[in-house]
């Protein structure tokens, strides 16, 4: 009798406890299937220090979360938190300050990189989550297809031009079907219009396409025509779909890949020895030679009921040792504070990339930096994509992209005029 007491009340306890369990959602998204495998890892540890807490992992595509994310957030759904690219999410971001346990350590460590998970109006303190990582755009060959081509390899203060026409002869010598591509991306597209001397904005309004933007838009459409970026690279997808064009450069069809260096690691995993490729630094114009910078963010959203244990998760996952392991393991530039990172890069051809990507650094410019938090910006990067595959395919002329793009940029200021009215 006492041992049946003594088990009824056992499960009794275990009953208690499951459903005092808090579950939390947890939205990621990453092109290396093995960072996402690790991400998995990670949160599998830290559920069995905190058994009283579930993490629902969703995994998407790229596209899909963009796609979805803000349109669950405006009505008061959507997962916990998420990782993010979006500057116009960080108003949904959660103040984690007041839930966390050690909130100055966490600042500390990651410094001025949390203002970028804030609105301007937002407490001066306020913790909405942290920065995953820092990126830059930048060109990467194939260079054991440049020198097989006896092709020399572009130097600092080549042109976009110069690149793809390069690009082009290494295609003709090699017999390879893509000379020049890029992602399917309207942030992959903005690094070389400022390079142009292109501008987004001014006095908080946009003003795109400018002139030295549709110079740069007329350049790639003529690459699209001539064969050295094929169109299918950005006809295939429809909309302002996202889509990357990665593996043509891991199979050795591409001389040159516009990308950035998110894609050291899966390259160094999936190329190994097959070929030799490095980066470029950031192609040159009138506007100078200016890399488009970027970030991914762990963003913690106010929707959560569960913000005690959303705060437990961010403070593991932003940790020093968790911050370190990831950056280390997958080749990333943190947003955290941390100097004395030992990359794991035995694969010479990656070393050679993330140096080129760490020089590049000191040519991102202020303007550029103020254009990647500007509210319109996702908004700006989906017309881009979607405009310009509706070009390349033929659906319209040059002149009516141009005007389609300034018709669809009028309404994005009204929608912004019209929000900072309210």
């Amino acid at each position: 009798m006492f041992k049946l007491a003594t088990a009824a009340s056992v499960l009794a306890l275990l009953g208690s406890a499951a459903m005092a369990k808090e579950t939390i959602s947890f939205a990621f998204t990453d092109d290396d299937p093995a960072y996402i495998e690790r991400m998995r890892e990670l949160l599998k540890e830290f559920e069995a220090d905190n058994p009283d807490i579930g993490v629902e992992f969703i995994t998407a595509g790229y596209s899909q979360l963009v796609e979805q994310l803000p349109l669950q957030l405006a009505v008061g759904e959507g997962p916990d938190l998420a990782k993010i690219a979006d500057h116009g999410l960080m108003r949904y971001t959660l103040d984690l300050r007041p839930y966390m346990q050690d909130p100055d350590g966490f600042a500390a460590l990651h410094g001025k990189t949390l203002d970028l998970l804030k609105t301007a109006d937002a407490p001066a303190d306020k913790i909405g989550g942290f920065m995953l990582s820092q990126t830059l755009n930048l060109p990467f060959i194939n260079t054991t297809l440049w020198q097989q081509a006896g092709e020399p390899i572009p130097e600092q203060g080549a042109t976009l031009s110069e690149i793809v026409e390069a690009s082009q002869r290494v295609a003709d010598a090699t017999g390879i079907d893509i000379p020049f591509t890029m992602d399917r991306s309207g942030h992959r597209f903005t690094g070389p219009a400022f390079s142009y001397g292109g501008h987004f904005e001014k006095d908080g309004q946009l003003v795109f396409p400018d002139d030295a933007t549709k110079t740069y838009i007329a350049d790639l459409y003529s690459w699209t025509q001539s064969g050295a970026f094929p169109k299918e690279m950005w006809g295939a997808a429809g909309g302002s779909r996202y889509k990357n064009m990665g593996d043509e450069f891991v199979d050795a069809n591409v001389a040159t890949y516009f990308a950035g260096n998110w894609m050291v690691n899966p390259f160094q995993q999936k190329i190994g020895q097959d070929f030799e490729w490095t980066a470029l630094d950031a192609p040159c114009g009138d506007g100078g030679c200016v890399p488009m910078p970027g970030g991914t963010f762990l963003a913690a959203f106010n929707t959560t009921d569960h913000p005690e244990a959303v705060a437990k998760l961010v403070e593991f996952l932003g940790s020093e040792e968790v911050v370190r392991d990831l950056a280390e393991q997958f080749i990333i530039i943190p947003g955290a504070q941390i100097t004395d990172l030992n990359y794991q890069l035995d694969d010479e051809s990656a070393a050679n990339a993330m140096q080129v990507f760490a020089r590049n650094t000191d040519n991102v410019t202020d303007e550029i930096r103020e254009w990647s938090a500007f509210p319109g910006i996702q908004a700006v990067q989906s017309l881009i994509v979607q405009r310009m595959s509706q070009l390349i395919v033929g659906e319209m002329t040059l002149e009516e992209t141009y005007d389609r793009m300034a018709s669809d940029t009028q309404s994005i200021n009204a929608e912004l005029n019209s929000g900072r009215d309210q």
